[in-house]
C-alpha cells in the first residue's frame, strides 16, 4: 500500500486529496491543527484505521519536527496547508510582525514538512508543494500572499536541483470554490464574477480537480515534470486580454470519463502506445499531434494546422496536445529563427482563450531529444483526459532524466 502525507487535509483541497488516494488505496497521514476535523475525515475515508491523523500547528517548527515520529516511510509528500491575507490593509501598513503566520505556514512550513520528513521518503519518492496563481501574477492588498506563494515557487524548483533523487513539482491552482474562497467571497474580496471573467474556461475549478491534479504530480508518471509548474487554472495564468470571458455554459465532464485518444501528425510509432479507445457511451475525446516534434523550423506553422485540423473535427468538450522539441539555443543557427519556438507557445496560449467557452483544451509538452516515449505516457493520458479539464494554454518542459528509480 502506497503512503502520502496530506498537509492541510481536513478541508478544501486537501480534504477532497485524501478521500481520492484513500479510494484508491494509499495510506494517508493527515496532519492539520484542526483535531476534530482531522479525526472525522480518517474515520470516513475508505480502510478505516489504515490512515494516521497527526494534529499538528505548522507555523510551529517544534510541531513540524516531530512529524518523524511514528510516520512510516513515504511515497509522495503533499505540502497543501497555507493561508491567504483576508485583512486588505496595504503592503506599507503592515509590520512584519503581523505577516509572520501566513509566512510561516506558506513558506517556511513547506520546506520545514519535508526536512522532517526527509529519512522517511523512499527513493523516487514525489515532493508536491501547493502554491497558487497568485505565485504567478502579483495580488495587491492580499498582504504576503503573493510573495509567499512565489517564493514557494523558487523553492520547489531549488529543492528538484538539490534533491535529483525525489520527483518535486509545484501546483499553481486558479480560483477553486474552497471553504477560503468562500470566505473571501462573502467578504467581498474576491468577486466571482470578476474572476470568472479573467479565466478562458469561463468558470471557477472544484475541489476536486485540484485533488485530481495533485493524484497524478504523486504519481510516478509525473517524473519527468520534476522542478516544474503545473498551472491548473483555467487558462487565467495565459491571458492578457481586457475583454472579459462570459460564463461557462458547458457543464464539467465527469472527471473520470473513458478518454478516447488518439495519435496523429507524422510518425506515430512508438507514440500510438499511448492511445486509448473508450468503446461505446459517453467519453473524453482527446488528441496528441506530433507534427511540429522534429521540425527545426516552422514550428509556428505547424501548430497553427494542427490547431485548424483539430478544430474541424471537435466542436467542444475535448482537448488538443502538441508536442514540440526542446526549445535550446543549439536547436536553430540562424538567429532570424530564434523567434519561431516563442511564437508557437504563444500560439497556444492564444488559442486556448480563443477556444474556452467551447471547453475546447490546448496544451504542448516540450520533449527532449531522444525521449523515450513510454515515459511520457502516464503525463499525457493526464494533460489530454477529463480530470486535466481546467489545464489549458500551458507549455510543460518535460525531462529526460527522470528521478532515480521514479519509473520502479
Amino acid at each position: 500500500m502506497p503512503t502520502a502525507l496530506i498537509t492541510g487535509a481536513a478541508s478544501g483541497i486537501g480534504r477532497d486529496t485524501a478521500r481520492l488516494f484513500a479510494s484508491a488505496g494509499w495510506q494517508c497521514v493527515l496532519v492539520d491543527r484542526n483535531a476534530q476535523a482531522l479525526h472525522q475525515l480518517a474515520q470516513e475515508l475508505p480502510a478505516e484505521g489504515a490512515h494516521v491523523p497527526r494534529t499538528i500547528d505548522l507555523t510551529d517548527p517544534k510541531q513540524i519536527a516531530s512529524l518523524a515520529e511514528g510516520t512510516p516511510a513515504l511515497d509522495a509528500l503533499i505540502n497543501n496547508a497555507g493561508m491567504s491575507d483576508a485583512s486588505n490593509t496595504p503592503l506599507v501598513q503592515q509590520s512584519p510582525q503581523q505577516a509572520g503566520r501566513l509566512l510561516a505556514l506558506n513558506l517556511a512550513a513547506p520546506a520545514a514538512v519535508v526536512d522532517a520528513c526527509s529519512q522517511l521518503l523512499k527513493p523516487g519518492a514525489r515532493v508536491v508543494n501547493v502554491s497558487s496563481g497568485a505565485g504567478l501574477s502579483a495580488i495587491p492588498f492580499r498582504g504576503l500572499y503573493s510573495p509567499s506563494k512565489a517564493g514557494l515557487i523558487a523553492q520547489t524548483r531549488a529543492l528538484a536541483n538539490a534533491r535529483p533523487d525525489l520527483c518535486v513539482t509545484v501546483l499553481c491552482p486558479g480560483f477553486v470554490r474552497t471553504e477560503l474562497v468562500a470566505g473571501l467571497i462573502e467578504a467581498g474580496r474576491i468577486d466571482p464574477e470578476r474572476a470568472v471573467a479573467k479565466t478562458p474556461l469561463g468558470r471557477m475549478a472544484t475541489p476536486d480537480e485540484m485533488a485530481r491534479a495533485l493524484f497524478f504530480l504523486a504519481s510516478t508518471g509525473a517524473a519527468p515534470l520534476s522542478g516544474q509548474v503545473l498551472p491548473v487554472n483555467g487558462g487565467s495564468s495565459i491571458y492578457g486580454g481586457s475583454q472579459g470571458f462570459a460564463p461557462a455554459t458547458l457543464d464539467v465532464l465527469p472527471l473520470d470519463l473513458p478518454l478516447q485518444l488518439e495519435v496523429l501528425g507524422g510518425p506515430v510509432q512508438p507514440w500510438q502506445a499511448v492511445s486509448a479507445t473508450a468503446g461505446a457511451g459517453p467519453h473524453y475525446p482527446a488528441c496528441i499531434d506530433l507534427s511540429a516534434l522534429h521540425r527545426k523550423s516552422g514550428l509556428l506553422q505547424a501548430v497553427h494546422e494542427a490547431a485548424i485540423r483539430f478544430a474541424s473535427r471537435h466542436s467542444q468538450q475535448a482537448s488538443l496536445t502538441v508536442l514540440l522539441p526542446q526549445d535550446t539555443p543549439e536547436r536553430s543557427t540562424r538567429w532570424q529563427d530564434a523567434g519561431d519556438g516563442a511564437a508557437a507557445r504563444m500560439l497556444i496560449s492564444t488559442l486556448a482563450c480563443e477556444w474556452g467557452s467551447r471547453a475546447l483544451r490546448i496544451n504542448a509538452l516540450e520533449v527532449p531529444p531522444e525521449v523515450e516515449p513510454r515515459s511520457l505516457y502516464a503525463l499525457l493520458r493526464y494533460v489530454c483526459g477529463p480530470a486535466a479539464q481546467y489545464v489549458t494554454g500551458q507549455t510543460l518542459v518535460c525531462h529526460r532524466n527522470t528521478p532515480k528509480d521514479a519509473a520502479a
